[in-house]
Formats: C-alpha cells, sequence, structure tokens
C-alpha cells in the first residue's frame, strides 16, 4: 500500500483519523493486549496503559508497504512498544534485536522500502504529553497548629513569584496534622486532620484561591496523612495515624472534581508523618515518615491511582518533613526529625528514583508544608525549630534550596501546602 501522509493543522504528525484515512490505511479497533501481529495496509492505536506492547511485523512485505501506529492513551514513555521486524531488515540492521519506542504521545509511521533497507520509518515523530496540562503558578498554605491556639484554619496564598502573602481568615474547621494536594489542574485540596480528635473532612480551594465550607468526610479518620496528584487531574491522599487502629496504609483516590472516595486497601509499611509529590509528569510517590520508627522507605503510585509496595528507602530516615514539585516531572523531600530537626533534602528524578541526601539549607524544623509554585519551582514554609515559625525557602526549577526568608503571616507547624491557579 502507498500513500502521502498530508498535512494536518490539528495534529503533530499530520494524520487525519478516520476509519480510512487519506494514505489508505484503515484504523483498527484500539488494541490494549501485551502483543500484536500487524497487516500492512493498517493503522492502529496501541493503548499501553497497563502493559507494554510487543508488535511483530509481516514476515514477507512487498515495496511501499506501509503500516501506522499511534499511541493512542500518551503512555509509552510509560509502557512502551517493541518492533519485532520478524526476520526483516528495520532500517537497514538485520533483525537481531528488537526496536523500542517510549516517547509518550508518539506516532510511529513505517513504509517497507525492499530488501536492502527493509521497513524504514518515515514518520517517528518526538513529541511530549499533548496537550500539555499547564503547570500550577501559584500555592496556598493552611491551618496547622499556633502555640496558644492548637488548631487554626486560617491560609497565606503564594504568588507566582514565591512571595508570601499575610494571613487571611480562616474557613472550615481548624485543625492540624492535615494533608493537601492540588487536584483538577488548578485547584486543591486540605483533607483529614486533628481537632482534639481525628477527622477525615476535607475543604475545596478554588482557581482564585478561595477555601470552602466543610465538607463531610469519607475514609478512615486520621491524622498526618500525605497527599499528591496522579494522573492528569486526579489526586490522593495515603496512609496516616489513626487513634485505634495505629499506623494506616490506606489509600483514598480524589477525582476530578474534589470527590474523596472511599478507602482503598493498603499497600506498604503504615505510616504517618510522610511526604508526597507528583513526578514524571502524571504519577507520584509517598516516602519517609514514623512507622514506629524512622523510615525512609517510599511507594510509588501509578498513573491511575495505584500504589506499589516498599522501595528501599534513600537518604536520612525521618518523618513530619514536606515535598514539592520543581523542574519538569520531577520532586523534592526535604527537612523533617529524627529526633533532631535537620534540614537535608532529596531530589526525585521523572522516574521517581530518589537521590541519596543534599547538605541542609536553612533552618532545620519539622511540620513544615511545601507547594510548588511560578510552574517549575517550589517552595518549603511554616514549621516547628522549636517553636513554631513562618520562614520559607524558595526552590529554584534545578531543585536548589535558598536561604531563609524572613516569615510572612502567622507562625505555625503541621499545616498543609497545595498548588493552585494556572494563571500567573
Amino acid at each position: 500500500m502507498t500513500g502521502i501522509i498530508k498535512n494536518n493543522e490539528g495534529r503533530s504528525s499530520g494524520l487525519k483519523i478516520a476509519a480510512t484515512d487519506e494514505s489508505g490505511l484503515t484504523w483498527q479497533t484500539i488494541v490494549t493486549g501485551s502483543t500484536l501481529t500487524a497487516v500492512a495496509g493498517r493503522a492502529y492505536w496501541i493503548n499501553t496503559t497497563s502493559n507494554t506492547c510487543t508488535i511483530t511485523l509481516p514476515g514477507s512485505a512487498s515495496n511501499g508497504d506501509q503500516i501506522i501506529f499511534a499511541d493512542y492513551a500518551r503512555t509509552w514513555g510509560s509502557n512502551k512498544i517493541v518492533i519485532d521486524s520478524n526476520g526483516l531488515k528495520y532500517q537497514g540492521a538485520e533483525d537481531t534485536s528488537p526496536v523500542e519506542y517510549n516517547t509518550s504521545g508518539q506516532t510511529l509511521n513505517i513504509v517497507y522500502s525492499g530488501t536492502t533497507k527493509g521497513w524504514i520509518p518515515i514518520e517517528d515523530d518526538s513529541v511530549v504529553e499533548a496537550p500539555q496540562q499547564a503547570p500550577t503558578q501559584k500555592a496556598i498554605f493552611g491551618y496547622g497548629f499556633v502555640d496558644g491556639n492548637p488548631g487554626v484554619s486560617l491560609t497565606n496564598l503564594v504568588n507566582s513569584s514565591g512571595v508570601v502573602a499575610t494571613d487571611v481568615t480562616g474557613v472550615g474547621t481548624a485543625r492540624y496534622n492535615i494533608a493537601a494536594t492540588n487536584y483538577g489542574t488548578d485547584k486543591a485540596i486540605f483533607a483529614f486532620g486533628y481537632t482534639g480528635s481525628q477527622v477525615s473532612t476535607s475543604n475545596l480551594v478554588n482557581n482564585s484561591g478561595v477555601v470552602a465550607t466543610d465538607t463531610t468526610g469519607v475514609g478512615t479518620v486520621r491524622s498526618s496523612p500525605a497527599g499528591a496528584k496522579y494522573g492528569d487531574e486526579k489526586a490522593i491522599f495515603a496512609y496516616g495515624h489513626n487513634s485505634s487502629s495505629g499506623q494506616l496504609n490506606v489509600s483514598n483516590l480524589v477525582n476530578s472534581s474534589g470527590v474523596v472516595a472511599t478507602d482503598t486497601s493498603g499497600v506498604g509499611t503504615g505510616r504517618n508523618a510522610l511526604a508526597a509529590v507528583g513526578y514524571g509528569g502524571d504519577k507520584a510517590i509517598f516516602a519517609y515518615g514514623h512507622s514506629g520508627a524512622n523510615s525512609s522507605i517510599s511507594n510509588l503510585v501509578s498513573n491511575t491511582g495505584v500504589v506499589a509496595s516498599d522501595v528501599s528507602g534513600v537518604g536520612t530516615a525521618r518523618y513530619s518533613l514536606a515535598a514539592a514539585s520543581y523542574g519538569s516531572g520531577t520532586g523534592i523531600f526535604a527537612y523533617g526529625t529524627t529526633g533532631s530537626n535537620v534540614a537535608v533534602s532529596n531530589l526525585v528524578n521523572s522516574s521517581g528514583v530518589i537521590a541519596s541526601d543534599v547538605s541542609g539549607v536553612g533552618t532545620a524544623r519539622a511540620g513544615l508544608a511545601a507547594s510548588g509554585y511560578g510552574g517549575d519551582k517550589g517552595i518549603f514554609a511554616y514549621g516547628d525549630t522549636g517553636s513554631v515559625s513562618s520562614l520559607s525557602n524558595l526552590v529554584n526549577s534545578s531543585g536548589v534550596v535558598a536561604s531563609d526568608v524572613t516569615g510572612v503571616g502567622s507562625a505555625r507547624a503541621y499545616l498543609g501546602g497545595a498548588g493552585y491557579s494556572i494563571n500567573a
């Protein structure tokens, strides 16, 4: 089969999506399996959300035979496709080893040229997740423990330059040992915590940074869980402590409308006072915490919200730390206590691998909060230095933590922080 792929301004690959496109190829139903035997003259949507896919090309071909493969769910970066050229050459190379494609959003358009060069990609565009989700530009810190007033509900907004604003009068039940995360692209949610007893109450934050009144709690009441964004617009809260059950490893998913789901059975070591952050564009990681002893273990979360088993710890085992996103698909864990406050940090790459300790910058403290801001930077703020503080430390787009910035707003600890708004 032959044909010309004409330009189509609606898609970078130039393909017109139809039952039969202008190349003359017929588009097949979506492939979700781990194997596919391809047929010349066809085009395939390959959905690797749940697994890699090994594609076997035809065992015989004629000059001009054409096949197209397209990343249906933009997950080839997580679960690749493998091309087995089935005895024929591929770009002039003998069929001695598989060919892999592992870029999310990629389209592979191959044409058979004859025995000398075999199958040749006339299009294997390298693209990132598209359309790209706009990063959050602002942040909000809320709730917490204040000396002489254990639980508060006040908040402090952070602009796209990392400047913390003065206190905003609190909304919702005053509490501390709370968790917070971004959801729905440009909004945030605070949930769980301690008011004198543990709760599962949540409060949504709109894309203007306005905190809503209490939403009746869902899931096991607990204190000191952690939360992070995953997928395109969803979030997850997990772990924490319950006064009756002790250390927990249950999780609760949050949909793109901010609705918290019921408990999901636990995976990994139950612990509290840990931290969590998104990585890789659509996944998350929970790490560190207290399980009866200081911990440095971590648990990855897939782009469908599934929590994985424990990964052996890297860096100083500690708890009551915080984590923020920075750069593109990367994160940072920092501060906390081992019994003594520390200021070390640990970077997380776009594959969810935690690096060894980086020497501390800024005042060592525990019970602080953190968030991404400005699209590619992060901020750590507040915390317990021996007394509650309002200090903050900015993180640049390379993951470098800056020295202390004089505090703004009520000094407090054991609060939450999250990103909101895609507008600077």
